[in-house]
């Protein structure tokens, strides 16, 4: 008698780019923007411990800084734009680059979450 072969997870990055159900890689992970589903519809994982992570807003505003400051040395190393001409090139570009990492990280975030069993912090006691 062999045992059965246990699930195989799908990648916690793989899911979280694809803004699916960390479990089964099925289900949407977000039913708004930034809000997630309570339980996934495809597999049932209750999903309420992601319902507040706020983690990826540290990356993104490295990410986000780090690209925007060094495209804007770039920019003014090259060209010496005046300052009107940055405003108009880099407030939008840091708003619409922060938007859009926001879902992916987020997710990924959950995925591993769920991947290293990571939970609330607790003290023993």
């Amino acid at each position: 008698m062999t045992s059965p072969v246990p699930e195989r997870l799908p990648s916690p990055i793989a899911t979280g780019l694809a803004c699916r159900c960390p479990r089964c890689g099925e289900g949407p992970l977000f039913s708004g923007f930034l809000k997630t589903v309570p339980r996934c519809e495809s597999c049932g994982l209750d999903l309420t411990y992601a319902a507040h992570t706020e983690g990826p807003a540290v990356f993104i505003i490295l990410i986000v800084g780090f690209v925007i400051v060094g495209a804007a040395a770039v920019v003014d190393g090259l060209f010496h734009p005046p300052p009107f001409v940055h405003l108009l090139l880099w407030l939008p570009s840091v708003v619409i680059l922060a938007l859009a990492l926001m879902r992916p990280l987020k997710a990924t975030m959950v995925a591993l979450q769920f991947h290293n069993r990571s939970g609330e912090g607790r003290l023993d006691g």
